[in-house]
């Protein structure tokens, strides 16, 4: 398996043939702000068949809960490249957002967003900024698996798999190297979820070793999401699971001057996609004053990715070059510093009439430099051994006094199996809890092999069939508890591979 870098050659450019794209004009400043970067591409002459599509918000209303017809999934399939501008999904009514759809359903698993500053031409605090981040995009919490499971409490499922996190991390190192990146920043919340995040942490520090020549570090997303906004100076490129990534990118480009210039790309094996990372912003459509920059930087990201290089750094450079000379949309224009302020098409018409420039102080785009292609090695799964050790019992139970639902379980004798302990909210509050502690009508009950050490600092568990928890469960429920849901635990290679309850 393996996709394509943004500097590599595909088949059909080898022949000089345009490339079929799927355009999406969007929802509200969709069509204003794609009408300008199409007339953009065209007088550049980039080498590029565009197919309209339909998408969004009309879609939807038409009772289509996805958002997106048939013809338009034959469309994408055929062409491999999508140009998306912002769609509107309607609130209520189980619409789904089209976005996570499409990145999801086309395995589009990268997302990248540049960002660099723009200064002194779009106001920035940090006018040396310059990163890129790289977003894992088709699981973590976006896996979108969620359940009501007692009158109190709701559940997310955090979905990490080693091959996700490998594509991911791998995708950011290979992007440094053809890119000339000196450094690549793992963000990762592990000192809380040991077993999610911690698989995504140990993944990076096993593949940074293939890459010698790149520095390599790792940071706790909250305090790298601090360091980010105060000093994004010092970073280079940035990899993270799917909502650190979507968190840290809309910061990135905000503290860069405006989320409303930056594009993106969602890279898969097959088919991808570019964006501007802003909404459809209903509020101003049809005024003719959005700004397309977004949206340009992703066509010149497309234009990159299907090996048109030469003509990605002549669009970016007349972009540069629009900005120094001062034509400015309304949400960058300055009295005291802009020339003049510009419609939606005029800006585009100034674009234009730059192609073939440089900027005189911004630096110059050199897509067509970069070296190499990126390649991503097909995922092999090594054989663990796999030992069942025991399971968590989630009770809906609406009492308030952990010892009482504590002795009742306890007394349960089933199949060689006994209760370890309990937690509400992840906090142990059986045996001997904390009366301080508050607790829901949600309860994990833990039951191990009834020859398990547990009163030692490190539980010793011993392997259980998994007939005993049939058995348990049907004693459970014979006994009048209400069972919503359940959890093996496992070893793997002998490592534990469920986390301690807090204060176990």
């Amino acid at each position: 398996m393996k996709t394509y870098a943004k500097s590599e050659n595909l088949g059909k450019n080898k022949t000089n043939q345009a490339v079929k794209i799927a355009v999406a004009y969007g929802d509200g400043i969709g069509p204003e702000i794609m009408e300008a970067t199409l007339k953009i591409l065209a007088a550049s002459g980039a080498k590029i068949e565009p197919e309209r599509i339909e998408i969004g918000q009309q879609v939807y209303l038409s009772g289509n809960t996805a958002g997106i017809k048939k013809e338009a999934w034959e469309t994408i399939n055929d062409s491999k490249i999508i140009l998306k501008a912002p769609v509107t999904t309607p609130q209520g009514k189980g619409y789904k957002r089209l976005n996570v759809t499409l990145r999801k359903s086309l395995g589009l698993y990268a997302n990248i967003r540049p960002v660099s500053a723009l200064h002194p031409y779009v106001k920035t605090n940090f006018p040396n900024m310059d990163v890129v981040i790289i977003r894992e995009n088709e699981e973590d919490l976006y896996a979108g698996i969620e359940h009501q499971q007692t009158q109190d409490v709701v559940q997310c499922l955090k979905l990490i798999t080693r091959p996700g996190s490998e594509k991911i991390i791998r995708y950011a190192f290979e992007y440094a190297k053809v890119y000339g990146r000196k450094k690549v920043t793992c963000m990762v919340k592990d000192n809380i979820m040991k077993l999610t995040d911690g698989l995504f942490h140990k993944v990076f520090k096993e593949i940074a070793l293939e890459y010698p020549e790149i520095k390599s570090e790792s940071q706790i997303i909250d305090i790298g999401a601090a360091h980010l906004a105060a000093h994004p100076e010092n970073y280079d490129v940035i990899v993270t699971s799917n909502l650190y990534g979507d968190i840290i990118s809309d910061i990135a480009a905000e503290i860069g001057g405006s989320v409303g210039m930056a594009g993106s790309s969602n890279i898969g094996t097959n088919i991808a996609m570019f964006e501007a990372i802003h909404g459809s912003a209903p509020d101003i459509a049809g005024q003719k004053i959005a700004n397309p920059s977004g949206l340009i930087n992703a066509a010149v990201m497309m234009l990159a990715h299907i090996g048109q290089t030469k003509t990605a750094d002549k669009i970016k450079n007349a972009w540069l070059k629009t900005l120094e000379d001062g034509y400015h949309t309304a949400d960058i224009f300055n009295k005291n510093s802009s020339k003049k302020k510009v419609s939606t098409n005029e800006f585009a018409n100034e674009v234009i009439l730059r192609l073939g420039d440089k900027p005189n102080k911004l630096p110059e785009s050199n897509l067509s430099k970069s070296v190499g292609r990126i390649n991503i090695p097909e995922y092999k799964r090594k054989q663990e051994k796999k030992v069942l050790l025991g399971v968590d019992v989630f009770i809906d139970w609406q009492g308030t006094n952990p010892e009482e639902i504590g002795n009742m379980l306890s007394n349960i004798k089933s199949f060689k199996l006994k209760l370890k302990m309990i937690t509400n909210r992840g906090v142990k509050v059986y045996p001997k809890g904390l009366k301080e502690t508050y607790c829901t009508d949600h309860w994990r009950c833990r039951f191990v092999a009834i020859d398990a050490k547990i009163n030692q600092s490190m539980p010793v568990y011993k392997p259980v069939e998994y007939e005993q928890i049939i058995a348990l469960l049907s004693k459970l429920h014979n006994e009048g508890f209400d069972v919503i849901k359940t959890e093996n635990l496992y070893e793997f290679d002998g490592k534990r591979a469920f986390s301690l309850g807090q204060g176990e």
